[in-house]
């Protein structure tokens, strides 16, 4: 028997009866398939002309924000998927504009609309997903710039999100426009330096590496990072 849940929703702030409803990324991917191609140029001149997709799906984390019931990588997948859909809705509200950077302030802008309060992309990665000590998020979530890791054209949804982070961190790790990688040497994103704690949580940053790189990595390689452009990922 199949139970249908009514949400009651009166204004952004008061408390939402939807306990076991989850967010629908399939919103997402349709809008990325449309807007993001598949090297992760983003047209943020066609989400500007039209932007009613975009904001449709981010109204949805008006209205749900994870509950003690959902698994981890239900509140992952929501946690991703919302600090790179508002990262985009940061860069349209802003563009034109050749970077991130030219925005005053934008990670700690608190714009973001989630729980009954408004809060920033520096809260999502590092007092949420950073705290969920899985590394590989670094990978997912985007900074509108071309160094960062690309947007990928699709959600990221809990059923599969162990094969996609996997994915998108050999995808980065093994980009030469990313990372330069030899078993003796290495050039890496300064995402490495940056988070090196992250990737040291149970072993050496070697070993994190070792285990998504096509090339075997030496305990004492060299090491070195690379330069980071932060132009738009357009």
């Amino acid at each position: 028997m199949k139970i249908k849940i009514i949400i009651f929703i009166i204004t952004f702030g008061m408390s939402i009866s939807a306990i076991s409803q989850n967010i629908d990324h399939s919103d997402w991917t349709n809008f990325l398939k449309k807007h993001v191609s598949k090297e992760g140029a983003v047209n943020y001149i066609s989400i500007k002309a039209n932007d009613v997709e975009l904001n449709n799906y981010l109204n949805q984390f008006i209205k749900i924000s994870p509950k003690d019931s959902w698994s981890n990588n239900e509140i992952l997948a929501y946690w991703i998927n919302a600090y790179n859909a508002f990262t985009v809705k940061l860069i349209i509200d802003n563009y034109p504009l050749k970077s991130i950077k030219d925005i005053k302030n934008p990670w700690d802008q608190e714009f973001i609309p989630i729980n009954g309060k408004y809060i920033s992309l520096n809260y999502i990665e590092h007092e949420i997903l950073r705290n969920m000590n899985e590394p590989r998020i670094h990978f997912a979530i985007v900074c509108a710039s071309t160094s960062c890791p690309k947007l990928q054209n699709e959600a990221f949804v809990s059923e599969k999100l162990d094969q996609q982070l996997t994915a998108t961190t050999k995808e980065f790790l093994n980009d030469a426009s990313k990372n330069n990688i030899e078993k003796d040497k290495l050039e890496l994103s300064k995402i490495f330096k940056w988070f090196s704690k992250d990737f040291k949580q149970n072993s050496s940053l070697i070993d994190f590496l070792n285990s998504y790189s096509e090339i075997t990595i030496q305990s004492d390689a060299k090491t070195k990072y690379m330069d980071y452009s932060w132009e738009l990922n357009d």
